[in-house]
């Protein structure tokens, strides 16, 4: 085999590696009244981050990024979860009061995420996965704040 037949093969298989690795799934929400539901898409970038996707059932969709937090997380990677409020997310169990560079050491299997819509609302979640060494596609539930303070529960299927 000649060395540019080789290269191409070894292109190739990096690239179906790579796209392997990113996956997507669906989840289900609604608020504790019942009367605002959501459907929930989302779309992995690599195995701890991607993008996820609101819709609620008042025509509003919500969309921004996902953060797995593991043991190597640094907060100040996670910046772009406290955009859109006025503080950090005190009263949340995984964020308390804590410096801008310190790392979170401990792996929680847990999610997080600041999602916005056109008009520059936000709305946060957090989820515990089921299964966190498959990432989102493992399943999880959790919760989203709306930008009224209304909370809905959510759940993710294993895909």
């Amino acid at each position: 085999m000649n060395t540019n037949r080789l290269n191409v093969l070894g292109l190739l298989f990096a690239l179906s590696a790579m796209a392997a690795c990113a996956s997507m799934g669906t989840g289900v929400g609604s608020a504790r009244n019942g009367d605002t539901h959501a459907n929930f898409t989302w779309k992995s970038t690599d195995d701890r981050t991607g993008t996820l996707n609101a819709s609620l059932t008042d025509g509003k969709s919500f969309s921004g990024p996902y953060f797995q937090v593991t043991h190597d997380s640094r907060i100040d990677t996670l910046e772009p979860l406290w955009s859109g409020w006025n503080e950090r997310w005190y009263g949340w169990p995984e964020w308390g009061p804590v410096p801008d560079t310190a790392f979170i050491t401990h792996y929680t299997g847990r999610v997080v995420a600041n999602l916005a819509d056109a008009d520059g609302d936000h709305m946060r979640c957090h989820f515990r996965l089921t299964r966190p060494s498959r990432g989102m596609a493992g399943g999880g539930q959790g919760a989203c704040q709306l930008p009224s303070g209304e909370t809905i529960d959510a759940t993710f299927a294993q895909s």
